[in-house]
């Protein structure tokens, strides 16, 4: 259930444990320069110091990294139990300070190899290695450690029902970020729909309930994980659960994702907009779209889709690893 190696120095409560060692998914939440929060579907990772939950993002995809560079409050958000084994899982909510480790990116890439290869052997059983070596763009990966401050978690996944909440010993700080790369970001990132619409409609037609992030007064995200989203001309009517934080008007992100259980697909769909309280939830009026790296779930395509997003992100994967003064690393086979 537990890495052999965790301790819990920091006096985690152990009923939340299962569901941080052994989620396949989690929603995680960064604030941007202006102080939206933007949420996306990541992975997470025990730390190896028993004391940060961990993820990563890609190299040639660094904007969330950078996000917590600049502001280290982020929460996650464990509200998928799909993969994880459990039953009646938690929802629990993580609030806590990121910091950001790219200054090895051979290392990084290595430990993200041998522990995405423990937890999702999805990944692996589905593509020969060869495929997975020109993989490079996605293998090669920025670490984000994040120190938990506070953690408010609902048993039985009971979100009408007030949350139980634990704080962090007085006195706990996040680690420091590495220093950031010199230079400017290469363009060729993500490319976002021009037209919010369709991916709306598609995400409200198959993905099932979305996350909705609001920031607290205290300057950290607030996941909130709704009953239910219905679309609208102007975005989403979203159907929030009883026992959530109170939420008030203000820039929030909208996220769907679905996955199976073996995480051999994942689609997901973000949009930015306004929130508004309405009777029975409140309205999220859509701005705009963010770009995604949804991964199709059928062979061919996840290989065409891995061979080009290579040919397209090679240059953007030698351009960031420059930045930081270092070579793309070698892809190992664990």
């Amino acid at each position: 259930m537990f890495a052999p190696t965790f301790t819990n120095p920091s006096g985690w409560p152990t009923e939340v444990l299962p569901n941080l060692a052994r989620a396949i998914t989690c929603e995680f939440a960064s604030v941007t320069r202006l102080g939206t929060p933007l949420t996306v579907p990541v992975t997470p990772y025990l730390g190896e110091n028993s004391r940060t939950l961990d993820l990563s993002t890609g190299l040639t995809y660094p904007a969330k990294a950078e996000r917590v560079r600049r502001n280290p409050h982020v929460a996650l958000l464990f509200s998928d139990p799909l993969g994880s084994g459990l039953s009646d899982a938690l929802v629990v909510l993580v609030q806590g300070l990121g910091a950001v480790r790219d200054r090895d990116l051979q290392a990084n890439s290595d430990r993200y190899i041998e522990l995405s290869r423990r937890k999702l052997p999805g990944l692996y059983s589905q593509l020969p290695w060869f495929i997975l070596r020109r993989q490079r763009w996605y293998w090669t990966r920025i670490w984000v450690h994040v120190t938990p401050l506070r953690m408010l978690w609902w048993p039985a996944g009971r979100q009408d029902e007030p949350p139980r909440t634990w704080e962090a010993p007085a006195g706990t700080v996040g680690e420091v970020s590495d220093p950031p790369p010199m230079g400017l970001t290469p363009g060729g990132g993500l490319a976002a729909p021009r037209d919010w619409r369709p991916r709306a409609a598609d995400a409200a037609r198959r993905f099932g309930p979305p996350v909705l992030t609001v920031m607290g007064a205290d300057g950290f995200p607030i996941p909130v994980r709704a009953r239910g989203a219905v679309l609208t001309s102007a975005g989403f009517h979203v159907d929030l659960p009883d026992g959530h934080p109170g939420l008030t008007a203000a820039p929030g992100c909208l996220t769907f994702h679905i996955h199976d259980a073996t995480f051999t697909f994942e689609e997901n769909a973000a949009f930015v907009g306004a929130v508004e309280p309405a009777d029975g939830g409140v309205i999220f009026r859509v701005e705009r779209a963010l770009g995604d790296l949804s991964a199709p779930g059928s062979w061919p395509r996840r290989v065409w889709a891995a061979l080009s997003a290579g040919w397209r992100l090679a240059p953007r994967l030698r351009a960031e690893a420059a930045r930081r003064g270092q070579a793309p690393p070698v892809i190992r086979r664990p």
